[in-house]
């Protein structure tokens, strides 16, 4: 969602939040506090992490909240006709000012259960901000997610370029996947070490730079969530995300004849005087197809119209997509002439694009073309130019690729990432777990539907190794969790007695963001949102981040949150 539109989001709703509104207010009940969480009940694509996601989108929805004439008079119209005046009048005086948000900075590993946003405020103000709160959180951070388990997959050599928003759910889904599709991105050999990300940064936690520290820190993990690009160029304007793209098949399509090549002329990147690119061109296209044993007279000579147009509009950039005909016969012979006659004028192409077939298979052989071309041409360089695909590529053919072994430096994906089609949402939900200073439950049949009352702090129990072993709820009203002594934890979905746990590190998961109607934290950029998020997941074992069949996380409460939780849920039967 794109700034200047904060203020029309009140009205982004569900009808029935102002229906209990108008509930509570008429009981005399608008002012009494109360407490909300917001999590989600299950990891998501059945994998046993998340990465959360959204929280500076709704801080800005916090700070704009606010109740305005117009929109009062839209809810006089939909509102039952007896509802009375004195609310709306009330409705107008209402804002989050009196609203607090606590949270765990933006790109943490989250777990089911654990709250993601607690929020506290006036019962009636609290119960307004559900529906919006959880539309800025839920698909944020299943997007997220969601890169996040293509850049395992994919390791941290290969580039990912996020080009989804055709295939978006309207402009403001893909402004969101192209934003969250960025978080984490991993750090390779040459960039700046994760701890001084972590030291840089207001928002990154203080425990993961001590872990980074420690005697025994856990073995980098550069396989971490996060895209390296974005086609989206009002996402590259809005929120930093590099961009990236060059040609589609309707350029290449467009293009007949070489009559069409205009203007044709190109200056050597060391030259004054401008050289007539496209014999120059055609002259490697002969040498290129002797090498290759390719008959000229099957290449596309609307093709070769096309990359030499190109390379002459962007010397300095051209990259051949090669599969609009014939790859071997056309694609690559005219991409190599193109390419070898730009080296011969001291510029150098920067990446060949196939968008279908065989992709693993079709690099490899194009691969081996550049090679002969580097050592029969003598252009070292030539032997190591970036190979990008794309087709549908979705976590199977992903998959597929990295186990069969490829040529490949640059991957592109769209639907798969901005759609989501493992799990369409992450089913973040809203419970209420405390009002008036009483602890609420909600009891139903199905147990996993089941919250857990009262006002929480959260903590993320470390091992010796560095690495995350538990989170653990406790009442707010506790000591504190503290490494080095002993916890007595009941693991939450078993029945089991307490068992006892020594941490070697203590994490406070959540820090307050949001007080007195304004923002207490400095927010970190979406480059700081990466790296925490890469330092939060190395600090996750292997064995939880496997995308399939992953070891289940511990999650657990203290002993006096379970006696709480069993006596209300005796006193509610």
């Amino acid at each position: 969602m794109e700034p200047g539109r904060r203020d029309s989001l009140a009205l982004l709703t569900d009808l029935y939040q102002f229906t209990m509104a108008y509930g509570y207010w008429r009981a005399g009940r608008q002012r009494e506090p109360a407490e909300f969480e917001l999590f989600f009940r299950r990891c998501p694509c059945r994998g046993g992490f998340a990465l959360s996601a959204g929280l500076g989108e709704c801080l800005a929805f916090l700070r704009a909240f606010r109740l305005r004439q117009p929109e009062i008079e839209y809810l006089q119209s939909v509102l039952p006709s007896t509802t009375e005046k004195a609310f709306f009048d009330y409705l107008l005086t209402v804002d989050a000012s009196e609203v607090t948000v606590s949270s765990a900075p933006e790109g943490s590993v989250v777990f089911a259960t654990v709250p993601l946003l607690q929020v506290k405020g006036p019962l009636l103000v609290v119960q307004l901000l559900e529906t919006t709160l959880l539309c800025l959180v839920n698909y944020a951070s299943l997007v997220a997610t969601n890169a996040a388990r293509f850049r395992m997959l994919a390791g941290p050599d290969k580039k990912l370029l996020e080009l989804g928003l055709r295939r978006a759910q309207g402009p403001d889904g893909g402004l969101s996947a192209s934003k969250y599709s960025y978080i984490g991105g991993e750090l390779r050999p040459g960039a700046r070490p994760v701890s001084q990300h972590l030291a840089a940064g207001h928002s990154l936690s203080p425990l993961l730079l001590f872990a980074l520290r420690s005697p025994h820190p856990p073995a980098p993990d550069l396989s971490v969530p996060g895209f390296d690009w974005t086609s989206n160029v009002l996402a590259g304007k809005l929120y930093g995300v590099p961009v990236r793209g060059t040609v589609a098949h309707s350029y290449v399509m467009s293009f007949t004849s070489l009559a069409e090549v205009q203007p044709r002329t190109l200056k050597p990147l060391d030259g004054d005087e401008p050289v007539d690119f496209l014999p120059l061109a055609e002259s490697w296209l002969r040498r290129v197809c002797q090498t290759l044993r390719v008959p000229q007279d099957r290449v596309n000579p609307g093709e070769l119209a096309a990359f030499v147009s190109y390379a002459i509009a962007f010397p300095h950039h051209f990259q051949g997509l090669v599969d609009t005909y014939c790859i071997m016969g056309s694609g690559i012979p005219n991409f190599c002439a193109v390419a070898l006659a730009l080296n011969q004028l001291g510029y150098r192409a920067i990446g060949i694009r196939v968008d279908s077939g065989d992709l693993g298979k079709q690099a490899r052989e194009i691969r081996q073309v550049l090679r002969t071309c580097s050592a029969d041409f003598q252009v070292p360089w030539f032997a190591t130019i970036p190979i990008a695909v794309s087709n549908d590529i979705s976590e199977r053919s992903l998959e597929e690729l990295m186990q069969e072994g490829n040529e490949i430096d640059v991957i592109g994906i769209g639907t798969n990432v901005v759609t989501c089609p493992l799990q369409p949402s992450l089913g973040c939900v809203y419970k209420l777990v405390k009002v008036n200073g009483c602890p609420k439950l909600k009891l139903t049949e199905d147990e996993e539907k089941m919250t857990i009352p009262g006002s929480k702090m959260a903590y993320r129990l470390y091992d010796a190794t560095g690495l995350a072993f538990m989170d653990l709820l406790a009442l707010e009203e506790e000591p504190p969790a503290r490494a080095g002594q002993e916890v007595a934890v009941c693991l939450l979905g078993r029945s089991e007695e307490a068992r006892r746990v020594t941490p070697t590190a203590v994490e406070i998961l959540h820090r307050t963001y949001f007080k007195d109607g304004q923002v207490c934290q400095a927010l970190p950029s979406l480059l700081e949102i990466k790296s925490h998020a890469q330092a939060s997941l190395s600090m996750l074992g292997p064995a939880h981040k496997r995308l399939q069949d992953p070891e289940p996380y511990q999650i657990a409460v203290t002993e006096k949150l379970h006696f709480l939780l069993n006596d209300l849920c005796r006193s509610s039967r």
